[in-house]
C-alpha cells in the first residue's frame, strides 16, 4: 500500500497477505484523488471512510490535510493494521473504529465534508448505501460522497448522483 501525495507521500505499508480486503488499486486511487481535487479542498476537511479495509484511503486523506478522518472497519485484523499505520505516521487526525458500518450509519450524529465507501463488491446491501448515507444526514450540504463498486451497479438514476468514473474493474459513483 502506497501513499500517493501529501505529507506521507511515497510511504509504503506492507499489507499482510492473509488480508481478505481488496484494497483500491494505486492506479484507481491516484485517478480518484485527481478527480477529487476538483471537488474538495482537503485542508481542514472532515471525512468518513466506510469499509476502510487496509486504511489506504484514510491515510491518503490525512496525508493530504484532512483535519479528521473516521475509519470504520469491521474486521479486527484490518482495524489493527489501520491502527498500526496511524501509529507509524504519528497522527491523531485518524480515528479508527472497529465496528459494523450499517450500525455506525444509524447511530452517527455527525456530518462530514467527504464520505468514501468501499464495500465488498458482493455485499447484498451495496445498492442501499447511498440512500442510507443521505437518509441519515451524514453529508454536509456541500459535501461529496463517493461509492466504490463493481461494474454490475449503475447509480445514475439516483437523485443525488453527479458523476461516474471507471478505472479497469474499479468504478466510482459520485453523489452530492
Amino acid at each position: 500500500m502506497r501513499v500517493i501525495s501529501g505529507i506521507y507521500k511515497r510511504r509504503h505499508f506492507d499489507v499482510p497477505r492473509s488480508f481478505k480486503a481488496r484494497p483500491t488499486t494505486d492506479f484507481a486511487k491516484e485517478n480518484l484523488f485527481n478527480v477529487l481535487m476538483a471537488y474538495i479542498d482537503f485542508e481542514d476537511t472532515s471525512a468518513l471512510d466506510l469499509f476502510s479495509g487496509t486504511g489506504s484511503i484514510s491515510i491518503e486523506l490525512v496525508s493530504r490535510g484532512c483535519s479528521k478522518v473516521i475509519s470504520i472497519e469491521k474486521d479486527r485484523q484490518h482495524n489493527a493494521f489501520i491502527r498500526k499505520v496511524i501509529e507509524e505516521v504519528k497522527t491523531d487526525k485518524c480515528i479508527p473504529i472497529c465496528g459494523d458500518v450499517f450500525k455506525f450509519i444509524q447511530r452517527c450524529n455527525e456530518q462530514f465534508d467527504f464520505i468514501f465507501a468501499d464495500p465488498p463488491y458482493a455485499l447484498k446491501e451495496l445498492g442501499q448505501i447511498p440512500e442510507l448515507v443521505f437518509q441519515n444526514n451524514l453529508l454536509k450540504d456541500d459535501g461529496l460522497f463517493v461509492l466504490e463498486h463493481g461494474k454490475d451497479f449503475d447509480f445514475s438514476e439516483h437523485p443525488r448522483f453527479i458523476e461516474h468514473r471507471s478505472y479497469g474493474s474499479v468504478n466510482f459513483s459520485f453523489f452530492k
